[in-house]
């Protein structure tokens, strides 16, 4: 069986940045353990799968290690293969996902604009795991499908090399580190070797807790963002009460066909 693959590179400002994530459109579902097999091959942190379901199109996605429910970079880059390959007309796309419903639009000035659920952390004490995985006590820890640790500096972000061991044994998804930013209102990181991925270079899901949190400490709606990981990542950020709004450029990388097995 012969399958459509893209990479592209999501929230990125530039070729080789942001985060690629290949995306694949089907005609129907595959068994997921040929889904999952695929994305270990791919070995990048997110493969998309695509099937059009109505008006709009399903997707689901998987690292190179287990299925997730919610995924932004790879959102992102589904939307620009859907709005420049597969529908070139439309403006918008939404994809049905466990998530629910994700609207994705264009914007100005290539911008692509993400509606997300949004997912407020509830404030909690730092486990000794946590303190043990960042090195310190953070200053704020929050807890909703990924733990977040909150620094007092952009540079603390930057320098962090997190215990991964520790990580892993949080009881989350994954590791948000995060802190005020120099040039843009914060700066964050993700760690999530649960799911395969020791530091995911830019992560939209991460995202739908992060907007809440700066948004009410630094009292705006609108968040200029950057994951300041290797590759990096640049993101416009809203919160829109009860849900968020993730915007990102896309830039392409691959095009091409995979052989899988019948």
């Amino acid at each position: 069986m012969r399958i459509p693959i893209f990479q592209v590179d999501a929230f990125a400002e530039r070729p080789f940045a942001g985060n690629p994530a290949a995306v694949c459109p089907l005609g129907s579902w595959l068994p997921d353990a040929l889904m999952q097999a695929i994305a270990q091959e791919n070995n990048l942190s997110e493969t998309a799968f695509l099937v059009r379901d109505g008006g709009g199109w399903a997707i689901r996605w998987f690292t190179p290690e287990m299925e997730v429910d919610l995924c932004g970079h790879a959102t992102l880059a589904s939307a620009w293969v859907v709005l420049e390959r597969l529908d070139p007309g439309a403006s918008e796309v939404t994809f049905g996902s466990r998530s629910g419903p994700l609207r994705v639009e264009r914007g100005a000035g290539g911008l692509l604009r993400m509606v997300f659920p949004r997912r407020p952390g509830r404030p909690i004490e730092p486990p000794e795991l946590l303190v043990r995985a960042v090195g310190r006590r953070p200053r704020e820890t929050l807890l909703a499908r990924d733990m977040m640790a909150v620094l007092e500096s952009e540079e603390e972000v930057r320098a962090l090399e997190p215990d991964l061991v520790a990580v892993r044994g949080l009881e989350a998804l994954g590791l948000i580190v995060t802190a005020p930013g120099r040039e843009v209102d914060f700066v964050s990181r993700f760690f999530v070797p649960q799911a395969g991925i020791a530091e995911d270079p830019v992560t939209g899901s991460a995202h739908c807790t992060l907007v809440p949190y700066w948004s009410a400490r630094l009292g705006k709606r609108t968040l200029e963002a950057r994951q300041v990981s290797r590759r990096g990542g640049a993101l416009r950020c809203e919160d829109l009460g009860d849900s968020v709004s993730i915007a990102g450029r896309a830039v392409p990388f691959l095009e091409g066909v995979i052989e899988v097995p019948v």
